[in-house]
This record gives C-alpha cells, structure tokens and sequence, in this order.
C-alpha cells in the first residue's frame, strides 16, 4: 500500500509506540493524526482515516463502525479479558473488536499473532546485527 498522501490515524501516544509510528507514517508523506482515549470524538478522528494504528491499551476499544470501508488496521494492543473456558482464565483481544473491524477493513492484524511475532522478529534481526558489528568492529 502507497502510504505517501494517505490519512492516517495513530490511537495512542506512547512513547514506545504511538509517537514513533506517528513520526514514521509522517516521514512516509501521509497525513497523521494523533489521537487518544481522551480524543473528545474519537470515532470520527478514527473513521476518516485510510490508515489505523491501534495502540491505546484498551481491549476491543476501536469499533467496526468507526472505521472507513477499506481501511488498512494495524492493531499494536494486546490486552488479557477474562474467559472462563480458557485454561489460564483469559484471552488476548487487540485495541480493536477484531470481528467488527474485520467486516469493514481492508485489511487487519490479529491479536494475539499479528504484531507481537513481527516485533519478535524484528528483535532478532537487530540482535543479529549487532552481535556482527561486535565481531566485526564497528564500522
């Protein structure tokens, strides 16, 4: 997806998330809002939006019909809701109702198994490249 020109809404102002993939999509040309639990409509902040970042710690916050048809959801959240047929008692569920914001994205992450296992891969490349930079001096 061209991300150069897009509307792209971050939900979450982290500094471990939300502020650094606000700062990318930026530098990427698209138009960001930041938004947050406190966003006095955040709905609407969320629905003209091309591009959703999902990252307030929320469980289910984020709603199908919040969503403009098509748009691309990266769901970042990964939040424990009690679930009584699970052995440890609970469930991972995203910042967004993934079954809602299904019907209307174009595309969505799940959680648990969207995110988390890029960001673990991501790690290990990282820790990989350091390790050969050690090895082979810095350059």
């Amino acid at each position: 997806m061209e991300i150069k020109g897009k509307n792209a809404t971050v939900v979450g102002r982290s500094n471990i998330v939300g502020m650094p993939a606000a700062m990318l999509l930026n530098k990427r040309d698209a138009t960001v809002t930041i938004a947050h639990s406190r966003t006095a409509d955040l709905p609407a902040a969320v629905r003209g939006a091309d591009i959703v970042i999902a990252a307030a710690g929320r469980a289910e916050m984020i709603r199908g019909d919040w969503l403009k048809p098509g748009a691309v959801v990266i769901d970042v959240g990964t939040n424990p809701v009690d679930d009584a047929t699970k052995k440890s008692g609970f469930r991972l569920v995203g910042d967004c109702h993934f079954a809602e914001c299904k019907a209307v994205a174009g595309g969505i992450t799940p959680v648990p198994g969207g995110v988390g296992p890029m960001t673990i891969a991501m790690l290990l490349q990282n820790t990989l490249a350091s390790g050969k930079r050690d090895i082979l001096g810095a350059q």
